[in-house]
């Protein structure tokens, strides 16, 4: 398809979207064969939409007429131009600012009552004493329990501007009376840097699940503090990571690479080419870096593999990764909503773009994976289809290919005990979040004074415990579910939910990375490099 002609719907969809605020009056008296002679295509849709406003036999929402068109607009660019409705945005904004005003609270609604799983680290909620297992009934004086409460519309009660109050009526387990706390809202960090530990006494760890505003200063913090204990080696683990804000990336990536090496390059439609290169400021240039990649990690995750694979520094180990090499820029259309419209595509050092191919549209684009699964691709590195006119070579002569994902260096195939439908089915459901929230909550004493690594380091999950769950699940599902072959792996999953709802999600990522055959490859390369 002619990419100018692709760029015409979407001027005709702002116009929409403009048309309806700056609401032009039209004269309705015109004869339907005149109200289109316009010479101008905006106009013919700005009038098309007052017509319907003024005269259609039932009253309608243009609001949603216009919503259905620039949604039907960008499908027919490429599948990352996409729309924002204004009841979105400001939760997309805050995902990707990196925090949110509010108490600090991870919950969910139990027996129509607003039940704390864990006061966040960093929040108010914390600072005042609110544990998990409380219950909020009472807010500013108002009950805020029951069936009418939904999840969304305690999140706006519990939510308000920063520095103010709000006084909070909790029940506790074993209280006789219901505790008052007065809760200042305050910034909450949404973190995006899941975990950061050390594997061995030179080895670290960090996993990115995406790349916020915050994320370069967790990302840094994280690795000052592992050099500090020892690290000469990291393995920076963006794994179903789907990206973010490319000079996040770009500022990660920087601490790797040495002065002036090039990180990436930009080209938009007019040819126009933009480079970045890495700085003096990088912390970790010496040191050796693994990143680990499957097929959902996307976008900025691409950019960094890329840029350290084309500049033969480190080992990129896993799979195939998703192939996305559209670079977006947001814009505001004025009533609350937004189109993040792709403007460029980047490239690698090495002049690959990896954004795999969306001509067959967008359904078929995102059924990619069950392509993967289906052609061998995530059990066998063999199946990996590669094209010869794609073959780029870095400095030191290792071949590299574009057209779609960076290709690891080191295949590790899927896990196959940790990642199957089962399992993921179980994860996916919450069914056990929940499990494991009431069976925390008969008696959180038994864990009083455990410390998290020796949580991670000593407890177990029996067979009492699994039969339990097993019992819960086939209670609460539509079909009978068995995983007799994966007890082992319900049983770590098990554990790390519960790690995480005692002490967040760092643990939860240690215990699951305990069973990692990722993990477990690079320590055997680093055994192999001795």
């Amino acid at each position: 398809m002619n990419i100018k002609k692709k760029y015409v719907p979407l001027l005709l969809g702002i116009a929409v979207s403009a048309g309806i605020l700056i609401g032009g009056k039209l004269s309705f008296a015109d004869k339907s064969d005149r109200l289109f002679t316009s010479n101008s295509k905006k106009d013919k849709l700005n009038r098309l939409i007052d017509y319907i406003d003024h005269e259609y036999v039932d009253d309608i929402n243009t609001d949603s007429i216009v919503d259905v068109t620039v949604n039907s607009i960008l499908d027919n660019l490429d599948p990352h131009s996409t729309y924002i409705p204004k009841e979105n945005l400001k939760q997309v904004t805050d995902n990707m600012k990196g925090d949110f005003v509010g108490i600090g609270v991870s919950f969910y609604t139990y027996r129509d009552t607003v039940t704390v799983i864990r006061a966040l680290e960093g929040g108010p909620s914390k600072k005042v004493g609110i544990k998990g297992g409380d219950r909020i009934v009472v807010a500013d004086g108002d009950s805020i329990y029951g069936p009418n409460w939904s999840n969304d519309s305690v999140v706006n009660r519990l939510k308000g501007e920063k520095n103010t109050k709000v006084d909070l009526k909790i029940y506790r387990r074993g209280e006789p009376k219901l505790l008052d706390f007065k809760v200042r809202r305050g910034e909450v960090p949404i973190k995006s840097v899941d975990a950061s530990y050390m594997l061995s006494d030179n080895l670290g760890y960090i996993k990115i699940n995406r790349f916020a505003e915050s994320t370069y200063k967790e990302f840094k913090k994280g690795l000052d503090k592992l050099q500090e204990n020892g690290a000469t080696k990291l393995i920076l683990d963006l794994r179903d990571n789907p990206g973010g804000f490319l000079g996040i990336a770009e500022r990660i990536t920087d601490e790797f690479l040495e002065d002036d090496k090039l990180i990436l390059f930009t080209k938009n439609k007019k040819g126009k080419i933009e480079k970045s290169f890495a700085t003096s400021r990088g912390d970790f240039e010496t040191g050796d870096v693994y990143v680990l990649l499957n097929e959902n990690s996307a976008s900025a995750s691409e950019i960094i593999a890329g840029a350290l694979q084309d500049n033969d520094k480190g080992t990129i180990v896993g799979r195939r990764s998703y192939g996305k090499g559209l670079v977006q820029r947001e814009m505001a259309l004025g009533d609350g909503s937004a189109i993040r419209l792709t403007i460029s595509r980047y490239y690698t050092p090495t002049g690959r773009s990896i954004q795999r191919s969306y001509e067959n549209g967008n359904k078929d684009y995102y059924h990619d994976y069950y392509k993967r699964l289906d052609n061998g691709e995530l059990s066998d590195a063999n199946n990996i289809v590669v094209h010869d006119s794609l073959k780029f070579t870095t400095p030191k002569g290792k071949v590299v290919y574009g057209g779609g994902g960076i290709i690891p260096d080191v295949f590790v195939p899927i896990n196959k005990k940790m990642e199957n439908p089962t399992i993921n089915r179980i994860l996916g459901s919450g069914i056990m979040s929940y499990f494991v929230f009431e069976d925390l909550d008969k008696d959180r004493s038994v864990y009083d004074g455990i410390s998290q690594e020796e949580f991670i380091k000593s407890y177990e999950v029996d067979d009492e415990q699994l039969n339990r769950f097993t019992e819960y699940l086939n209670r609460r599902s539509r079909y009978k579910i068995t995983f007799v072959a994966y007890n082992e792996e319900v049983k770590l999953y098990l554990k790390a939910t519960l790690a995480e709802q005692l002490y967040g999600s760092a643990a939860y990522t240690q215990v699951v990375n305990s069973n990692d055959v990722m993990i477990d490859k690079v320590k055997e390369l680093i055994e192999d490099s001795y």
